[in-house]
C-alpha cells in the first residue's frame, strides 16, 4: 500500500498552514522552472502534509504568471498522493454568498495564456477529464467539515477566467445564465496537470463576492474582499487541521481512475518518444515510462 502524503495549495489570503508539526521548508527544484515558492513540510498528527503558497508569500505571483507544472511537480517529487487546492472565488448564486464554502465537482476551462500539459511534441498523452475531482478526497473534505461545524454546498461548476481583471457585466451574466456557480482565476490549468500527475485532487472553493452580475456588488474591488478573505482562510485552516486528523494513513485508489489516469494516456510510439521531454517527466510520468 502506498503511505498518504496530503498536499494543499494555498490560494488568496491563505500564505501558510499554522500547525505543521516537525516543520521544514524545502526549495525542490523542478525541469519545469521556479515553483510559486518552497515546500512547507511537516506533519498533523502523523500525516505527512506538504504545503505550497499558490501566489508566494505576499502575493507576489498573478493567476497568469503561476508556473503550475513546475508547482504540480514539485508536489509530485515530494510524494503527493492527494491535493486540495484551497481558492477564492467569485459567485453566481443567491444561495452561495460570500463566505460560503463550495466543493465544486466540475471545472470550465477560460484561460488563455497557461501552459496546460506536461505532454507535447516527443511524447502526446490524453487523460480524461470527464470527471476531474476525486469523488472520495471531496467527500472526506465534506466529513471534515460537517464535523468542525463549517457550512459547505456539495457540487457546482466552477469557470476558470484568465484574469487577472475582474469579469465584465456580460461575461458575468453568461456565466450565471449557463448556470455555472462560481468563477476563480486559478483552478485551471491546475487540475488538469494534477490529473496528468496521477495526483487526486479536489477544489475547496471559498466565496469572497458575489461577481459584477449581482446589483449589490457591480463593481467588485479587492479592498471589498480582504475581509472575507481572512474571515474564510482561518475557517480553511481548521478545516484542513480537521481533514488531517481524520485522513487515511494508506493511500485509497480512486474510483474515477486519478491515480492510474496515464494507464492508457500515452500514444507516442516509445521508438518516436523524445529523450529529453522524457526526462523532465520522470516524476510525473516514472510509473509508465519505467521498462
Amino acid at each position: 500500500m502506498t503511505k498518504s502524503v496530503l498536499g494543499i495549495i494555498g490560494g488568496s489570503g491563505v500564505y501558510d498552514l499554522p500547525g505543521l508539526q516537525n516543520l521544514r521548508e524545502e526549495r525542490v527544484a523542478s525541469p519545469w522552472g521556479e515553483p510559486s515558492g518552497a515546500l512547507r513540510i511537516g506533519d498533523i498528527d502523523g500525516l505527512p502534509v506538504v504545503f505550497l503558497p499558490r501566489h508566494d508569500k505576499g502575493h507576489r505571483l498573478s493567476p497568469s504568471d503561476i508556473n503550475y507544472r513546475a508547482n504540480i511537480d514539485v508536489l509530485k517529487r515530494a510524494g503527493v498522493t492527494d491535493l486540495v487546492s484551497l481558492s477564492a472565488c467569485g459567485s453566481f448564486k443567491e444561495d452561495m454568498p460570500p463566505g460560503t464554502f463550495v466543493l465544486v465537482d466540475q471545472f470550465v476551462d477560460r484561460t488563455h495564456k497557461r501552459e496546460s500539459s506536461f505532454f507535447g511534441k516527443g511524447l502526446v498523452a490524453h487523460v480524461s477529464m470527464a470527471h476531474p475531482v476525486s469523488p472520495l478526497l471531496r467527500q472526506r473534505i465534506g466529513a471534515a467539515a460537517d464535523a468542525e461545524g463549517i457550512k459547505v454546498l456539495r457540487g457546482g461548476t466552477y469557470v476558470c477566467m484568465e484574469g487577472p481583471q475582474f469579469s465584465t457585466y456580460a461575461e458575468s451574466m453568461t456565466y450565471k445564465t449557463l448556470g455555472y456557480s462560481v468563477i476563480g482565476m486559478t483552478n485551471m490549468p491546475e487540475a488538469k496537470l494534477a490529473r496528468e500527475a496521477e495526483i487526486c485532487y479536489a477544489t475547496v472553493a471559498m466565496v469572497t463576492d458575489f461577481d459584477c452580475w449581482h446589483p449589490d456588488h457591480d463593481a467588485v474591488t479587492v479592498q471589498q474582499i480582504v475581509k472575507v478573505l481572512m474571515d474564510n482562510a482561518v475557517r480553511a485552516q481548521s478545516l484542513v487541521a480537521r481533514l488531517a486528523r481524520d485522513f487515511p494513513r494508506e493511500h485509497e485508489m480512486c474510483p474515477i481512475g486519478s491515480d492510474r489516469a496515464l494507464d492508457t494516456a500515452l500514444i507516442t510510439a516509445p521508438e518516436a518518444r523524445d529523450p529529453e521531454l522524457l526526462k523532465k517527466l520522470d516524476a510525473v510520468a516514472g510509473r509508465v515510462l519505467k521498462g
